[in-house]
């Protein structure tokens, strides 16, 4: 009896000592099947160009926005954070921002689709550092204001194992420019038309085809009257491989400044490979 005991007690040993490196292992394996596209990541692993409106700010602005994106089969919340710098007075700029925080919670449908491991974090999740810097290039009020761009997405962001973040750089390059379709004399009413278009690339986990290269575009309208003004953009970016990476989204913005305070909503609507509908509220100090 005693011998019987002794030889199950090997054996479920014996299995504890197989079974767990094998199943570590096929976790770990999970990554390569990932499909480094929008339409098979986290909302924020890939940021769209943000307009300017072709006129770069002479102000210090610190900003805190939460946010939350809902699709079906993922709810997710964060916080996000973006100090601008400018610099010449205006005449070029510094922005440094990203995800403090993300929490998630998708179906085991969408788990499985995007190869992801867990549903839900298990431990904290931070977004990717992303650092854009911009140049005036023309102010016309004739014609129109001209502003480049030079943008970087760090490899920064947690949970790769989820589909959360890539870990992996991303960097782009846009033109950009706006001109008033009307503006009254005090100029505390103006409406604006704008319009951006550049080179947007990311690498991927792919052995033979190590980035994606896209072209990414927006066009967009802007409105001011006294502290109150709303702004609506069509963007997005359009990758050559065709697996989900050409995103297009539509965003609207109110926002209302006051004494150097501005609040502001936001909503973003994806139309395509960009599956969720986003709401935020922002605070924004300028200095």
């Amino acid at each position: 009896m005693l011998v019987m005991w002794m030889r199950i007690v090997l054996l479920f040993i014996l299995s504890l000592y197989i079974s767990f490196p094998a199943g570590a292992e096929s976790w770990r394996d999970k990554t390569a099947l990932l499909v480094y596209s929008p339409r098979y990541f986290g909302a924020n692993a890939f940021p769209l160009p943000v307009l300017t409106g072709g006129d770069l700010s002479d102000r210090w602005e610190l900003e805190l926005r939460g946010e939350y994106h809902t699709m079906p089969g993922d709810q997710t919340k964060d916080i996000f954070a973006r100090v601008y710098v400018p610099i010449a007075q205006g005449r070029a700029g510094v922005v440094v921002s990203g995800v403090i925080q993300e929490w998630y919670k998708t179906s085991e449908a969408v788990r499985d689709e995007r190869n992801a491991v867990e549903t839900s974090s298990p431990i904290r999740c931070f977004g990717d550092v992303i650092v854009n810097c911009y140049y005036q290039v023309l102010r016309n009020k004739r014609w129109a204001d001209v502003v480049v761009s030079v943008n970087l997405k760090t490899a920064s962001g947690g949970r790769l194992c989820d589909a959360r973040f890539t870990d992996a750089a991303a960097y782009w390059f846009t033109a950009e420019a706006g001109r008033m379709l009307w503006e009254d004399t005090s100029r505390s009413a103006w409406v604006r038309l704008q319009g951006l278009a550049g080179f947007y690339c990311w690498m991927t986990n792919d052995l033979i085809h190590r980035q994606n290269d896209a072209f990414c575009y927006g066009i967009g309208l802007s409105g001011c009257f006294k502290g109150l003004s709303l702004s609506w953009d069509c963007s997005g970016i359009r990758g050559y491989k065709g697996n989900g990476d050409r995103p297009i989204v539509l965003r609207s913005t109110l926002s209302y400044e006051i004494k150097k305070n501005i609040l502001s909503f936001g909503y973003k609507h994806g139309i395509q490979d960009y599956l969720y509908d986003s709401f935020s509220l922002a605070y924004t100090r300028c200095f």
